[in-house]
C-alpha cells in the first residue's frame, strides 16, 4: 500500500492544530486525546454529540464489512480510486491528502490504498461519527505500518486543520458542505456518491407496500465548489442465501424504516436480483 496516516488534525474544542506527542494527540491549550490502543483516537466531545453511541451500531457495522468484503460495491469502489488517482497525478504537494468522512469500516480508503501502489504516496484519514465503525476501520489497519489516521468525529466540525486535504470523499453518507470546502484546499476535489432512483429497487419493493416517486429536482452544486463531472453507475449483483440478503437490510436505513412485516419477507428470502444505481459527482474547491 502507497499511504500513510494523515497528521494535520485539528483540536475538536479549540480548532488548534493537534500534534502527535507519544499515545496522545495534544494542542497548544494542553487539550489531550489518547490514541486508542487500536490505532485510532476519538475527535468527538460531548457537547458534539446528540445520543450517547451516536451513528452505526456494532452490528450495523458488522453486516457492512462483511457485504462490502463479499465485492458488491467494487466498482463504485475502483471508478472512485480512478477520479482521485488521476487528480493525485496533477497536485503539486509530495503528499495527497483525502478524508473519508463517513469512512464507516474503511473500505473505500483500502481500496483507494491497493489502487495506489504506483501513484502519488496519499496521506489519509478516514472519519465517522460511529465508533464502532471507526473500532472496525482500524483493527483492519496494519499496527506496525498503519496507512491511515482513523478518528471518531463529526462531519459537522471536521477535526481537521483549514486547507489541508487535496480531496474528500463522501460515500452515500451525510455531506456537509460548508466543512468540506474549509478543510479542501482550492483546487481539490470533493468526490460524492449517493443512491440513483433505481438503488436497491427490489428489495424496497419487498419490503415496503408502496415506493415513493422518484424526485426529479435539479441538484445545486454547492457553495465554494464547481462541478466537474457527473457519472451514474449503474449495474446488478445477484444475492445468494438469506445471511447475504440480511448483510444489506441490515446496513441500509430500510432496517429501521420498514415495518416487521416488510422485514419478514426480506428475512424469508433465499435470493434477490438488485440494481446498485449509484450517482457519483465531482466537485472542484473553487
Amino acid at each position: 500500500m502507497n499511504s500513510t496516516p494523515f497528521q494535520a488534525l485539528a483540536c475538536p474544542l479549540d480548532g488548534e492544530p493537534l500534534h502527535l506527542a507519544g499515545s496522545a494527540w495534544r494542542c497548544a491549550a494542553g487539550h489531550s486525546f489518547d490514541v486508542a490502543k487500536q490505532g485510532y483516537v476519538n475527535l468527538l466531545p460531548v457537547q458534539q454529540k446528540r445520543s450517547t453511541d451516536p451513528g452505526d451500531s456494532k452490528p450495523m457495522v458488522a453486516a457492512r464489512q462483511r457485504f462490502l468484503e463479499a465485492g458488491y460495491y467494487q466498482p463504485i469502489a475502483q471508478a472512485v480510486s480512478k477520479h482521485l488517482l488521476s487528480h493525485a497525478e496533477v497536485r503539486s504537494a509530495s503528499l495527497f491528502g483525502c478524508l473519508d468522512a463517513g469512512c464507516g469500516e474503511g473500505y473505500y480508503l483500502r481500496e483507494l490504498s491497493r489502487a495506489a501502489l504506483n501513484s502519488r504516496p496519499l496521506s489519509l484519514v478516514g472519519l465517522d461519527i460511529s465508533k464502532w465503525a471507526v473500532l472496525a476501520a482500524a483493527k483492519q489497519d496494519d499496527k506496525k505500518m498503519p496507512h491511515c489516521s482513523w478518528v471518531v468525529g463529526s462531519n459537522a466540525h471536521l477535526p481537521v486543520q483549514t486547507a489541508t486535504l487535496d480531496s474528500v470523499l463522501c460515500m452515500f453518507g451525510f455531506p456537509v458542505h460548508h466543512e468540506f470546502a474549509r478543510v479542501l484546499k482550492p483546487g481539490g476535489l470533493l468526490v460524492q456518491v449517493e443512491a440513483g432512483a433505481g438503488h436497491l429497487r427490489e428489495l424496497r419493493e419487498v419490503i415496503y407496500p408502496t415506493l415513493k416517486p422518484d424526485a426529479t429536482s435539479e441538484r445545486k452544486v454547492p457553495e465554494g465548489f464547481t462541478q466537474l463531472f457527473t457519472e451514474s453507475l449503474s449495474y446488478q449483483i445477484a444475492l445468494e442465501g438469506q445471511d447475504a440478503i440480511g448483510d444489506l437490510l441490515a446496513m441500509t436505513p430500510h432496517l429501521y424504516r420498514a415495518s416487521q412485516e416488510g422485514r419478514a419477507r426480506a428475512a424469508a428470502l433465499e435470493a434477490l436480483t438488485l440494481t446498485v444505481d449509484a450517482r457519483l459527482m465531482i466537485y472542484e474547491r473553487s
